[in-house]
């Protein structure tokens, strides 16, 4: 066993941690309402006990993000989709650590919930149903599959995003995904569209393309280079960001979601890894690293997401 793993295995669990009395004490003194922490114990230990991964990580990462989430008012549940508790190596402390990642229907919620918008939604584009788009006025027109189970079934060709006030104005906004792809492939250096090659710990690793990825087209010994957010789910990844593009150049935010913007930095990186990967001979060490963009700027980047 390495010295990782042994640390690891050394350090207090979630499920023990989270009933000494210091976690109840931050916990009771943050929330300050008996019933809503009775509640958020038995929300948030019923989610680390649904993930093995979770399991593994630091206990205070842990209840720092599940206490960040519960500030914004959204539900740790996976089923849910507002946020999750990501895991990833930290070569500093030399254990896994929990990061706090929104989730798109989180934009949603907090967005919704600010009173300004009416709707807000984000859909994929499926093969056949793109008619025009005019990248000058940035005018849509498509023209859904009725078949439900067909279109799930499809290839998504793009994203299409749009929300609308109170007051009747409307925002919407189409990326090809062709353009999403190329935003991953700029912005998470853990994404590679066309495949790379990576060196860690003396060993030559051969990432393929994205298109080789969806095809399954790769040694699946090789799955752990393929951790990345945007392989496990890329329209999901694609939603995130599309909302995070509409709402930060067009849209008006909330004090919550101001914070939800700030604070949503989960890691995406080459060594970004998950409880499982630890044990592989290639050590994967999280380095220093700084959040991409501030949601605020041009090209905002979600991670996360991401």
């Amino acid at each position: 066993m390495n010295n990782a793993v042994a640390t690891q295995a050394q350090r207090p669990k979630f499920s023990v941690m989270i009933s000494t009395p210091s976690y109840q004490k931050t916990i009771n003194n943050t929330l300050r309402d008996p019933r809503k922490a009775q509640r958020f114990v038995a929300a948030i230990t019923s989610a680390v006990a649904t993930n093995p991964a979770l399991q593994e990580c630091d206990p205070a990462t842990i209840l720092s993000g599940a206490l960040l989430g519960e500030s914004l008012g959204l539900s740790p549940s996976p089923q849910l989709g507002q946020y999750y508790l990501v895991p990833y190596w930290n070569g500093k402390k030399k254990c896994q650590d929990a990061q706090f990642q929104l989730g798109y229907k989180g934009y949603v919620q907090l967005a919704l919930r600010s009173g300004y918008y009416k709707h807000l939604n984000v859909i994929a584009v499926k093969a056949g149903e793109l008619v025009r788009f005019d990248p000058l006025t940035e005018e849509v027109e498509i023209n859904l599959n009725p078949d439900e189970l067909a279109r799930e079934a499809s290839a998504s060709i793009g994203y299409l995003a749009t929300f609308e006030y109170l007051n009747g104005f409307r925002k919407t906004i189409y990326w090809s995904k062709e353009k999403m792809l190329a935003h991953a492939d700029k912005y998470s250096p853990a994404f590679s569209k066309d495949g790379q090659t990576i060196k860690k710990g003396g060993n030559t690793y051969k990432k393929v393309s994205f298109a080789d990825f969806e095809a399954g087209n790769y040694p699946k010994q090789d799955e752990w280079l393929y951790s990345s957010f945007w392989y496990k789910n890329f329209d999901a990844m694609a939603f995130k960001t599309m909302l995070r593009q509409l709402i930060s150049k067009w849209g008006i935010t909330s004090i919550d979601l101001q914070t939800a913007f700030e604070q949503d930095t989960v890691v995406e990186s080459e060594d970004y890894v998950e409880a499982a990967e630890i044990a592989l001979p290639d050590p994967h060490e999280q380095p220093d690293t700084e959040p991409e963009q501030s949601p605020g700027q041009e090209e905002a980047v979600d991670l996360n997401d991401l």
